[in-house]
């Protein structure tokens, strides 16, 4: 199990039409004993008028953003929105596969160069063991 100093302060991006489950497993599988990731959750869960203000600056405070990929992530304009801010103030961004069913994809913004890691406790130890630290900067 990984052990994480302190609770990871997590800016979760999802499809907020058709993923809105994906979340709410997620942070309950977060708040287990068990679970070797602890963090707090500052994902926006409903649309407002200055979404992309509250996200920059939430996005902003985090230490990751986990984005959930869903069927319908790639049309998700919410979500590649907010992988672009993730990128312009610099905060690392991991992508974990919401479904085994079908084909989860991966939204706009991202490339094949960004893994998408498995919801599976070795998929989400190996997330939280990189988690501030994107994969190219452990490879250089």
């Amino acid at each position: 199990m990984v052990a994480l100093p302190a609770k990871t302060r997590v800016f979760v991006s999802f499809d907020y039409d058709h993923d809105d489950d994906l979340r709410k497993m997620l942070l309950g599988q977060a708040k287990n004993a068990s679970t070797p990731f602890r963090f707090e959750d500052w994902s926006i869960k409903h649309d407002t008028k200055g979404w992309r203000e509250d996200a920059r600056r939430r996005i902003r405070r985090s230490q990751v953003v986990v984005v959930i990929c869903g069927h319908y992530t790639d049309n998700a304009t919410g979500v590649a929105a907010e992988i672009e801010i993730a990128r312009e103030e610099k905060v690392p961004f991991w992508l974990l596969q919401g479904r085994k069913e079908g084909t989860c994809r991966k939204p706009a913004g991202t490339s094949w160069l960004d893994p998408m890691h498995s919801w599976t406790w070795t998929g989400i130890e190996s997330m939280c063991r990189n988690m501030t630290t994107p994969w190219w900067k452990r490879i250089w």
